[in-house]
């Protein structure tokens, strides 16, 4: 095993241990989040989120790596949010906490896995055809939020920061 599959695994059971300790595996935190009535995973999804903005962007800014962006396809981000979506809502998991809940012993998260699979392989073989018809409504090319402000990294990350923490202050006021 090397290096990277190493940091891989303690990463990933890092993340799990993240996610069990902060109760987001829980099927009330996911209905909770799907009704608007508890940002538990709203607010875990955000941390995660601004803490690896910055470190993505200190590492890119020191050179150890280059920032490459996938193509904004408004057809593909909305076909496949919208399936993202409702797996989540039907089955109370994301990837993320599937595997999760896995690991704390519900079988019953089996049944998403099989279906991400399941999906994943069906994307595969209508990829062809969807190469030439859903990615091509609306393609914007490789764009980054910073770009289409015309700001810098920086400065944008400050922005969602300060957006994040007054949402947690209100979020918090309100016991959500």
């Amino acid at each position: 095993m090397g290096t990277e599959q190493i940091l891989g695994l303690i990463t990933g059971i890092l993340f799990g241990f993240l996610l069990q300790k902060g109760r987001v595996l829980r099927f009330e935190k996911q209905v909770g989040a799907m009704l608007l009535k508890d940002m538990t995973i709203l607010k875990f999804m955000l941390s995660a989120i601004l803490v690896g903005m910055l470190g993505i962007l200190f590492l890119a800014d020191a050179g150890v790596f280059t920032i490459s962006h996938k193509p904004m396809n408004v057809g593909a981000v909305v076909v496949g949010g919208s399936l993202f979506g409702m797996g989540w809502a039907l089955m109370g998991f994301c990837p993320g906490t599937s595997i999760g809940a896995l690991g704390e012993g519900r079988w019953h998260a089996l049944f998403a896995i099989a279906g991400m699979v399941v999906g994943a392989a069906i994307y595969a073989e209508l990829y062809p055809w969807l190469s030439n018809t859903l990615m091509t409504w609306k393609d914007f090319g490789k764009i980054s939020l910073p770009s289409a402000l015309g700001l810098s990294h920086w400065l944008v990350a400050v922005i969602l920061w300060a957006i994040t923490l007054l949402m947690f202050y209100f979020f918090e006021k309100k016991g959500l």
